[in-house]
């Protein structure tokens, strides 16, 4: 098999694992509205490296500029986010601007996995720089350290090569870095989603019994006794999103934290909203005869 059909292989592989661990982090199965824009820049981004041709060490610098500037367009253009997803939506526009490289033919497996570790580590050092840094002065020393951080990502295929690892497990190990550095960072999270939504719990905004089918990184998959598995889903994403507003106030201005209150209020009403139809939809259910329906602050059966 040639390397370009190889590549274009693993272009789809790879594409589809990263939806589907899209939609582990986020429990959100609408892929291609998140990806859209990363898909764009990332083909921009491979148009510019291939017009201008590069070689040597050049073409690596060149490559993990270019994915830093597609990775800062993504996080302007994009909501507000965290550096795990950020590493997500770099990696898909380091799979999309290998499309008009993998033209070149020899060498393409090597270029993806190039692209692809250039990608996610400029996505993830772009992400992280907004998430932690609320002045703009330090963000910026934080993008110029990520494109070097880039380039040396993209220097590793070239360096396992001379190793003697072949292309084809390069760029196979390129596709799977980047999926379990993002399971793995869910998964490290969970203590501190938990605990944040015990927070919420001993205000009164959740039911004590939806925090650890909330947080927790596979029971969360499930309806954790809903009516509604997709209701369930939903709660879990507002929810999540709460925490994640929290964390984000310990690293920003008076003002911005007053915005990011409000929306915490915001949310917390239609998480209360939502447990509240749950719990009445649950109670007819289990009493399809009772014309009484049990009070909002009744436990779940």
């Amino acid at each position: 098999m040639s390397e370009p059909v190889s590549t274009l292989i693993l272009i789809l592989a790879t594409t589809m694992t990263l939806a589907a661990v899209r939609f582990f982090k986020t429990l959100d199965s609408d892929f291609w509205s998140a990806a859209r824009t990363p898909i764009v820049a990332g083909l921009v981004a491979g148009v510019l490296i291939r017009l201008i041709d590069a070689g040597g060490f050049l073409r690596i610098v060149l490559i993990g500029v270019i994915m830093t500037a597609a990775a800062l367009y993504v996080r302007l253009t994009g909501d507000e986010t965290e550096a795990a997803e950020g590493m997500l939506l770099g990696a898909i526009s380091g799979v999309a601007a290998c499309l008009p490289v993998v033209l070149d033919g020899d060498g393409a497996l090597r270029v993806f996995a190039e692209l692809v570790l250039a990608g996610a580590v400029a996505g993830s050092g772009i992400t992280f720089a907004a998430f932690h840094v609320a002045d703009k002065a330090r963000q910026i020393i934080l993008d110029v350290v990520t494109a070097a951080v880039a380039v040396a990502a993209a220097q590793i295929p070239i360096m396992l090569s001379r190793l003697g690892v072949t292309d084809v497990r390069i760029a196979t190990m390129a596709a799977a870095i980047v999926p379990l550095v993002i399971i793995a960072t869910v998964v490290r999270q969970y203590p501190d989603v938990r605990a944040q939504l015990r927070h919420e719990a001993s205000l009164g905004f959740i039911d004590d019994r939806d925090v650890r089918p909330t947080a927790h990184p596979l029971l969360r998959l499930g309806r954790a006794g809903w009516i509604d598995a997709s209701a369930h889903r939903e709660f879990v994403r507002i929810a999540n999103r709460i925490a994640l507003r929290k964390r984000q106030q310990r690293n920003r201005s008076d003002e911005m934290a007053r915005l990011y209150q409000l929306e915490i209020i915001k949310l917390r009403m239609q998480l209360q909203e939502m447990a509240r139809i749950d719990h009445a939809a649950l109670f007819r259910k289990q009493h399809p005869h009772d014309d009484e329906l049990h009070s909002d602050t009744m436990a779940r059966q």
